[in-house]
């Protein structure tokens, strides 16, 4: 357990970088943002394929036994979470983590939802892959990332009032961190725009390769629909 904690540890501390104060900023000056972003991914992968490797040697201690409708519980939710992380990214959003920042507006179809898609989605799907892997090392992992995730909205929000200034509180009352809070009050409105559109066909791509093409089974050595028939 000691080689997983070291490794969760040493993903979580990355994954801190974009939100103390000056460093981000200072690294981007230094090697630009594409530089930085890519750096960042290449790093950030190495990372988890460690704390993977790590969790798979660590020994297995059982908290409770397995059932078919813990398997459930991912296979319906991790393609919400899927839909929200790729919308995410390719909405323009100045508020939070996307691969395109943008700064004119935060009005993008995902981002009225809620202005931390990404963060959500992680945390879906951090989530919903506890109840189906109940034993200690698998809660250590998958709370890890869940704890992480949602240390982002704030965190996130924190950063980006920091890099907008006053310009802030414009963009960020247009939408909200809880989903659909600002579309229930009035003070934005659903758009289904080309990110959103093209983040559900990949959702569908990806989920029909995961689940019926191989994929889990490929990446992870389970076959998430053969475990709810447990």
């Amino acid at each position: 357990m000691l080689h997983l904690g070291l490794a969760l540890t040493a993903f979580l501390i990355l994954h801190l970088i974009p939100v103390i104060p000056g460093l981000r900023e200072n690294l981007v000056r230094r090697i630009g943002r594409t530089g930085y972003l890519v750096a960042h991914s290449v790093i950030s992968t190495a990372a988890l394929v460690w704390v993977i490797a790590a969790t798979l040697a660590a020994p297995t201690i059982v908290l409770w036994p397995v059932a078919g409708w813990q398997a459930w519980v991912t296979v319906i939710l991790t393609p919400l979470a899927l839909f929200l992380v790729v919308a995410g990214l390719l909405c323009p959003n100045p508020l939070s983590l996307s691969l395109r920042p943008g700064t004119a507006d935060a009005q993008s179809g995902v981002v009225r939802i809620t202005r931390h898609p990404v963060f959500w989605g992680a945390l879906i799907w951090a989530l919903s892959h506890i109840p189906p892997n109940g034993d200690l090392r698998s809660v250590l992992l998958f709370g890890s990332m869940a704890a992480l995730a949602a240390a982002g909205f704030r965190l996130g929000d924190r950063r980006a009032r920091r890099e907008l200034g006053e310009r802030w509180i414009e963009l960020a009352a247009a939408t909200s961190i809880i989903p659909f809070r600002a579309i229930a009050q009035g003070r934005t409105r659903v758009r289904i725009d080309a990110p959103i559109v093209a983040a559900a066909l990949l959702t569908a791509l990806l989920t029909a390769w995961l689940l019926l093409a191989g994929g889990h089974v490929a990446l992870f050595g389970v076959d998430p629909l053969m475990a709810t028939s447990y």
